[in-house]
């Protein structure tokens, strides 16, 4: 008879191929955790293609969920537990499980026509040396949910499509976790298809049945909840809290916001988590391209809304001329760039930190931008809080730098007290005595913001250089340098807007700098390495333009700067550019996310170099 132990922490994988609902599932086993009360992190990892071909190794679609009973910052590097629902999904994860780790394999996966599209010349199911680190519990997945499901009249590809579901029942008995979530879950799903919802509630059950019946695992795990901050808490991806973020902060303005966007992965999300709040002043707008969408964003904020557009890496490239004409005609735009694998199409649905330099210098002339880059999902929404802040208070567009690994991952987001979130100042000016459409405010430079129609207060804008003050069109040299200079100056007097750098370690030995959604693996690295009696010290920058204005005295405490990135150096460019330092990269450039081996790795070698 299987025993319980307890576990603190577990790392579970979700593996098959990318019609067989390994995010549905893993999406599931993670409400009902956090429903458990455990803090966590996923890592979802999809397919390139819509829909790759059936059974290859390019087709596998992944789910990662690390759960704890302690305070966690990443998905977790080697898993204990795979689920693998065909030859592809076992081999190409096989390197990601720690010694010993749980293999549940749906036998039915391991067919000649499966193995020859996993490109295998035999079958690895029979390979004992392969295998024989590993403890792997083989069911005839597919066939036992036909089995199950048989009753209820399904065709055979209805039945099959219940399959995961039968994974899920099992896996839920291994982890001590309910069903009942699930099962209300399925029932809001199918109200109205109650043949699908017997055949789902069916497969699940069974599953869970089939693991506690026949005793097929030696041991089942429980992980006791964690000790959350007092409050209210609800899981969200980084997408969604980007989405409600950003209707906060309109409320906060005051203003309507208008959201102007072309469906691109992977930030197609946030598009559809703000299409419902048409009763908080939203409008969403899908254009007809990437161009279009930046320019109505543009019109949405000349007619004194908040516009704000959403894109990835190859849409960026596309909106840079209306970009542009923001940083000209002094407009408040917030532009979201969920970063992926480049350049051109590249790596449509991996994660890569590769579009900082593009939002920092990616336009023609001297076309100054505020940054701005969030830690985790749950840190998106106050990332898109302040994004709006920076765009409204400083009349200049501001780029928020989120990826594919914090856009679609998730974690428990406490919310916040929204009273406590102060008020953004939009600087309407509607007297028009003394007005000139540049005038500046002496201590922000921002201009004022005047609504179109506005009583007597009529003026021009648009991408032609403005004489400073008048907003004439002025082909002056002497000009010309002067606003050059004048709108970096605004963007740089956002620095009033940053709070302290926080250090997490040391304040002297080796400082590593981290930035977006690198933080959890950094600062998991950096722990395990400081338990080994090195002295180091961490900080994570949210600004990167205008940087914090205490970051060179950091830097310069310090004997060495690391810098771990997934590019090719771009934030440690900035930094020895800026501030002169030896600021060394680590970098990672693969569409997956840093482990903390890696970054621990990195560290020690740079300690002893």
């Amino acid at each position: 008879m299987a025993t319980t132990e307890s576990a603190e922490n577990v790392v579970i994988r979700f593996a098959g191929d990318s019609g067989d609902g390994m995010q549905l599932v893993g999406g599931q086993f993670t409400r009902t955790t956090a429903l458990f009360g455990n803090d966590l992190a996923t890592f979802p990892d999809f397919p390139a293609e819509i829909r790759a071909p059936a059974g290859t190794r390019e087709g596998v679609s992944g789910f990662q969920i690390h759960f704890a009973d302690h305070d966690i910052y990443t998905p977790g590097d080697e898993t204990d537990a795979l689920v693998a629902m065909n030859a592809a999904a076992l081999v190409t994860n096989l390197a990601r499980l720690r010694e010993g780790a749980l293999i549940i394999v749906n036998t039915d996966g391991f067919g000649p026509a499966d193995l020859s599209k996993a490109r295998l010349d035999s079958d690895p199911l029979e390979d004992a040396a392969l295998l024989a680190p590993f403890r792997v519990v083989k069911a005839s997945i597919t066939t036992l949910t036909r089995g199950a499901v048989e009753p209820l009249g399904l065709s055979t590809k209805e039945a099959d499509r219940c399959k995961n579901l039968f994974a899920l029942g099992m896996v839920y008995w291994v982890y001590s976790r309910p069903l009942e979530p699930t099962e209300a879950w399925l029932g809001e799903k199918f109200s109205k298809k109650a043949q699908i919802l017997e055949a789902n509630l069916a497969a699940l059950r069974a599953g869970r049945n089939y693991a506690q019946t026949l005793e097929l695992f030696q041991d089942t795990y429980s992980v006791p909840p964690a000790k959350f901050e007092k409050g209210r808490y609800r899981m969200i991806t980084g997408n969604r809290a980007l989405a409600i973020g950003l209707a906060t902060a309109a409320q906060k303005t005051g203003q309507n916001l208008f959201y102007g966007s072309y469906p691109i992965t992977p930030a197609s999300d946030i598009l559809h988590a703000l299409a419902p709040f048409k009763n908080y002043g939203v409008t969403t707008f899908q254009a007809e391209d990437e161009i279009a969408a930046v320019c109505a964003a543009i019109g949405a904020s000349y007619g004194g809304s908040l516009g704000v557009t959403g894109t990835s890496g190859p849409g960026v490239a596309l909106k840079g001329e209306a970009i542009g004409l923001a940083v000209m005609a002094e407009l408040p735009l917030v532009v979201i760039c969920v970063q992926r694998g480049g350049p051109s199409t590249g790596l449509p649905t991996k994660t890569e930190q590769a579009d900082l330099l593009q939002a920092l210098y990616g336009r023609n002339g001297e076309a100054p931008v505020a940054v701005i880059a969030p830690t985790s999902p749950a840190d998106c929404f106050m990332a898109a809080v302040q994004a709006v802040r920076f765009a409204v208070e400083g009349m200049v567009p501001c780029f928020l730098l989120s990826d594919g690994y914090i856009g679609n991952g998730t974690e428990p987001w406490q919310l916040p007290d929204l009273d406590a979130i102060p008020d953004i100042e939009p600087g309407f000016r509607t007297d028009p005595e003394g007005f000139e459409p540049y005038m500046r405010d002496p201590d922000t430079l921002r201009r004022p913001w005047v609504v179109p129609g506005t009583p007597d207060m009529q003026h021009r804008i648009g991408g032609l250089e403005k004489q400073d003050g008048t907003g004439n069109v002025s082909y002056d040299p002497t000009n010309h340098q002067h606003m050059c200079e004048l709108r970096a100056e605004k963007v740089k007097r956002l620095q009033r807007l940053i709070p302290p750098t926080e250090i997490h370690g040391d304040p002297d030995g080796l400082l590593v700098v981290s930035w977006g959604g690198t933080w959890g693996a950094v600062r998991s690295g950096v722990d395990a390495v400081r338990k080994e009696g090195q002295r180091i010290g961490m900080i994570h920058l949210r600004h990167l333009n205008p940087l914090p204005t205490d970051l060179g005295d950091i830097l310069a405490r310090y004997d060495r700067v690391l810098v771990p990135e997934l590019n090719l150096g771009q934030l440690a460019r900035v930094l020895r550019q800026e501030f002169l330092v030896d600021a060394r990269s680590f970098c990672k450039i693969q569409g997956q996310p840093f482990l903390t081996r890696e970054v621990a790795a990195a560290i020690r070698e740079e300690i002893a170099r």
